[in-house]
C-alpha cells in the first residue's frame, strides 16, 4: 500500500508541478502557466496524455488488433486463433492471455447486464462453451476469475475465496489440457496468494513452473509477491528470492531486474526524498536492472515492464539522462507497474515523464542530445 501513497501524493502534486516546471541548470524552478521556459516533452515526440495506452506495457500489434476484432464482433475465435499460435513456454503466451481476461473483466465491469442487456465479456463464456477443451480458452477463463476476484472482493472474504476456489479448479482443467504449458500454474500463483497456500505448497507449486519454464520472467514476478511481507513472506525472504533468481539467470535474461521489483515491494512509507532512491540497495538494484536490459533481447515481451519500472526508479533518483534513455524506449503505451496502481495511469506516468524532461533540461540537456 505504501507505493499506492507515494503515486498518490505525486498526482496531487502533479496539477500544480505539470504546467510549470522549469529547466534550469542545477535545478528544476517553478515558472507561471504557458511560460515560455516551461519543460516540454512535446519537444521529445513523446505522446500526448490523453493518447497513452493503458492496456499494455509495450506493443503489440497482432494482440491489439484480434482485441478490437473481439471487442468489435464478440466473437472470440481470432482469440483463440492466436493463443494457439503463441508459443507455450514464452513469454507473450502469458501476457495475451492476461490481455485477453483484462479485456473481458473490465467490459463486464462496465457493462454488468440487465433483464434487456447482455453482459459484457459473454464472448469469452461463449469460447468455454463452445471449446470446453480448448487450453487458450480455460487459461484466459482461468486469469479472468483471478482478475475479478482481486476486483470486486476483499482478500478474506467468502466471495473472493469462492472466486478464487473456482479459478483454481480452472486453473487445473487448463494445465491438463496443455501439460508442458506454464501459464496455466503462473496463474494458479496468484490464487496461491489469495488463498494462503503454505510455503510447502507453494514450494510445490513454484517446482511444477521450474520443470516447464525455468527462466519465466512473468512467473518469477507472479511468485514475488507472494514472498512478500505484506502476503505470506518478509522482505528477507523476497530479497532472497529474487536475488537467487538474478544469480542464476541466462545471458540475456532480464531476471537480473527482479531484485528491482523486490526493492519496489517493500518501499517505505511516502518518501519524497531523492536520497532514498540514491541508496547503495536501490543503487545495486538499479545497476541490476540496467545491466540486465543492456543484454536482453529488443523483441522480449517483459522488457517494457523493466523499463517502466526503472523510469520510476531512476526519476525519483533524479538520474536524469538514464531516466529518458528509458523514456523513449517505452512512450506510448503504460500498462505497467507502477503506473497501473494509479487510478489514473497515463497521468501517473505523464507526471514522472515530465518531471524527467526538467531534470534532464536543466542539467543541459535537449532533444539534440537525446540518443535515437
Amino acid at each position: 500500500m505504501s507505493i499506492l501513497w507515494l503515486l498518490m501524493a505525486l498526482l496531487m502534486l502533479s496539477f500544480v508541478l505539470l504546467p510549470v516546471l522549469r529547466r534550469r541548470r542545477g535545478g528544476i524552478e517553478l515558472v507561471p502557466p504557458g511560460h515560455p521556459d516551461a519543460a516540454d516533452p512535446a519537444a521529445y515526440g513523446f505522446v500526448r496524455q490523453e493518447e497513452l495506452d493503458i492496456r499494455l506495457p509495450g506493443p503489440d500489434q497482432d494482440l491489439l488488433e484480434v482485441l478490437e476484432l473481439v471487442q468489435r464482433t464478440r466473437d472470440y475465435r481470432a482469440a483463440a486463433q492466436l493463443l494457439a499460435g503463441t508459443e507455450s513456454a514464452g513469454e507473450l503466451r502469458w501476457q495475451r492471455v492476461q490481455a485477453f481476461a483484462g479485456a473481458a473483466a473490465l467490459e463486464l465491469q462496465q457493462r454488468p447486464g440487465g433483464v434487456h442487456e447482455t453482459p459484457g465479456g459473454q464472448w469469452l463464456r461463449v469460447w468455454r462453451a463452445e471449446q470446453p477443451k480448448d487450453a487458450g480458452g480455460a487459461a484466459v477463463h482461468a486469469e479472468f476469475l483471478v482478475q475479478q476476484a482481486w476486483r470486486t472482493a476483499s482478500p478474506g472474504a467468502d466471495d473472493f475465496r469462492i472466486i478464487m476456489e473456482e479459478a483454481r479448479t480452472v486453473c487445473e482443467q487448463a494445465a491438463l489440457l496443455a501439460p508442458g504449458d506454464p501459464v496455466p500454474y503462473v496463474i494458479e500463483l496468484s490464487t496461491a496468494r489469495g488463498l494462503g497456500y503454505s510455503q510447502a505448497e507453494f514450494e510445490q507449486l513454484w517446482l511444477k513452473i521450474l520443470d516447464r519454464a525455468p527462466h519465466h520472467m512473468g512467473a518469477h514476478l507472479a511468485a514475488l509477491h507472494y514472498w512478500c511481507e505484506k502476503w505470506h513472506g518478509s522482505r528477507e525472504q523476497a530479497y532472497s528470492f529474487a536475488e537467487a533468481a538474478a544469480a542464476r539467470a541466462p545471458q540475456g535474461s532480464l531476471l537480473p531486474a527482479l531484485p528491482l521489483f523486490a526493492v519496489f515491494e517493500h518501499l517505505p512509507e511516502v518518501n519524497l526524498v531523492a536520497s532514498f532512491y540514491q541508496s547503495e540497495v536501490v543503487s545495486r538494484a538499479i545497476h541490476g536492472a540496467l545491466h540486465a536490459v543492456h543484454g536482453a533481447d529488443r523483441d522480449d515481451p517483459t522488457l517494457p515492464h523493466v523499463r517502466h519500472l526503472l523510469t520510476f526508479f531512476l526519476v525519483c533518483a533524479e538520474r536524469w539522462a538514464e531516466a529518458m534513455d528509458q523514456l523513449i524506449h517505452v512512450d506510448g503505451h503504460v500498462g505497467a507497474l507502477p503506473w497501473t496502481l494509479s487510478a489514473d495511469p497515463a497521468a501517473a506516468f505523464a507526471l514522472h515523464r515530465a518531471l524527467a524532461v526538467a531534470g534532464y533540461e536543466a542539467n543541459g540537456g535537449s532533444p539534440a542530445t537525446l540518443p535515437g
